[in-house]
């Protein structure tokens, strides 16, 4: 079952803001869309395929995950999502593996100039593992190539996604079901006070981790402002370098160097 990360989802309180922002960090940002519910989001392609959502809410909607926890605990990473090779035979294997997922939920968004994108999603309850997406109109109209995908800090995709989990051992097994492979290392993390499970799918790695001492203060806040789900971004680039989380409204991103 191959699999990649499709987008990463960063909720945000002022669009034009994050905008203006991330262009500042070096990212080319492309503007998105509206979504049949009023929210609206900015892109960046990279050259990988994956992209980051910037998403902001220009009015409330209570029965949203995302916008809850924007209002709850203020801009950052909410989600993330992963791109199947057979959207539906995926999914129906993860939930023979006893994942449950609402979908196949239908998706889309109008463009600024007015074409109608859409796609289809299977979303579990419980965000410690990603939801899975797939393209019903053509993918590179949802994810533009060329010259997007380019960016001034020389950025070229994603390197990894670190998930804060509350129970390191059931996550493992979602994850191990979902993607269909065994982790390629674990354990906990001398003096920095958690667990750890890695995946790999491709050339990006999955990261758990679950707080287990007073060590592990930032990602045990993150459980309890955000809950579980995507913590940290790191992006492959010429050298590595964190970026200020002031621009990045509240997402912890860093570049790592492309070896």
């Amino acid at each position: 079952m191959p699999l990649s990360i499709d987008h990463i989802v960063i909720a945000v309180a002022d669009l034009e803001a994050a905008v203006r922002d991330y262009a500042a960090l070096g990212f080319t940002v492309l503007p998105g869309g509206e979504h049949p519910r009023g929210s609206r989001n900015a892109l960046v392609v990279f050259e990988d395929g994956a992209y980051l959502e910037i998403i902001a809410f220009p009015r409330p909607v209570p029965d949203f995950r995302w916008w809850q926890v924007l209002d709850r605990a203020g801009p950052g990473l909410v989600d993330y999502a992963v791109l199947p090779d057979d959207f539906e035979a995926d999914l129906a294997r993860a939930r023979a593996a006893g994942i449950v997922m609402d979908g196949p939920i239908e998706g889309g968004r109008l463009q600024p100039d007015g074409a109608r994108l859409a796609w289809r999603s299977a979303r579990p309850p419980e965000p410690d593992i990603p939801f899975l997406v797939t393209d019903v109109t053509p993918r590179d109209l949802r994810v533009p190539a060329g010259a997007a995908r380019r960016h001034p800090n020389g950025v070229t995709g994603v390197a990894g996604v670190t998930v804060a989990v509350q129970d390191l051992v059931s996550s493992t097994a979602r994850y191990r079901a979902l993607l269909g492979r065994e982790p390629v290392a674990r354990g906990g993390v001398p003096g920095l006070g958690f667990g750890l499970v890695q995946f790999r799918i491709g050339r990006q790695t999955l990261s758990l981790v679950e707080p287990r001492e007073p060590a592990a203060a930032a990602s045990s806040a993150h459980l309890v402002a955000r809950g579980q789900g995507a913590y940290a971004i790191s992006f492959y680039g010429p050298e590595d370098a964190p970026l200020d989380i002031g621009l990045t409204h509240g997402a912890p991103l860093e570049i790592v160097r492309e070896l």
